[in-house]
Order: C-alpha cells, then sequence, then structure tokens
C-alpha cells in the first residue's frame, strides 16, 4: 500500500455544520456533498456518503433523460438538471419528468 492512502472515500467522516445534520438528507459542505449517514449535532463529527446511487428531493418542473447532469440547488435543497446557482453533483440514474418529486443520482459519475 502507498505510503500516502488515508482511507477509503465513503463515507467521509466531517465535523455537522451548524443547525446539526439529519440521517438521509443531502448536505452540501463547502465543496463537499454527500447525504448525511447518521444525525448529529453541529460540530460533531458524522459519516457524510459522497459515493453511490441516492434517491433525493427533485425541483419542480424539470424534466432530464438519463446521463444527465444533475446539481444540486442548495438554497431550495433539491435536485435540479438547471447549472447556474447550483453545484455539480452526479448524474442521472433515470428519466425524469416535471411532476416527478424524487431524483436518483449517482454520485461522483460525471463526464
Amino acid at each position: 500500500m502507498a505510503k500516502n492512502y488515508i482511507a477509503p472515500s465513503d463515507p467521509v467522516t466531517v465535523p455537522a455544520p451548524a443547525g446539526g445534520v439529519v440521517s438521509g438528507l443531502a448536505y452540501l459542505i463547502g465543496a463537499l456533498f454527500g447525504v448525511a449517514g447518521n444525525t448529529a449535532a453541529a460540530g460533531i463529527g458524522f459519516p457524510l456518503h459522497v459515493r453511490g446511487v441516492w434517491s433525493l428531493p427533485k425541483a419542480a418542473g424539470v424534466n432530464w433523460l438519463v446521463g444527465a447532469k444533475l446539481y444540486w440547488d442548495n438554497a431550495n435543497r433539491v435536485v435540479t438538471n438547471v447549472a447556474a446557482g447550483s453545484t455539480l453533483i452526479g448524474t442521472a440514474r433515470n428519466d425524469r419528468i416535471n411532476t416527478d418529486t424524487d431524483a436518483e443520482v449517482i454520485f461522483g459519475i460525471v463526464a
């Protein structure tokens, strides 16, 4: 093993932001995006899952096809395909239409 290896990349243990985190919800902490593995109070270390396929709340009124780039709208806490004002988080696992309420996102796979 290389001497500079630190740890597996998923999950990453990070301190919870102000207000804490709730298990299963998505968080953008600086440029790090993922899903909380457990509930934790502010400042307490928690596992943030940054890989895998996750079901997250989807923005209303947007459509996309499998493989589309997906973004996190942190102000509204939803997945969207609109890049402006959002953070790239992964790719769509399947098609979605404007009335769908969830998005299946593959983290870490973006071309």
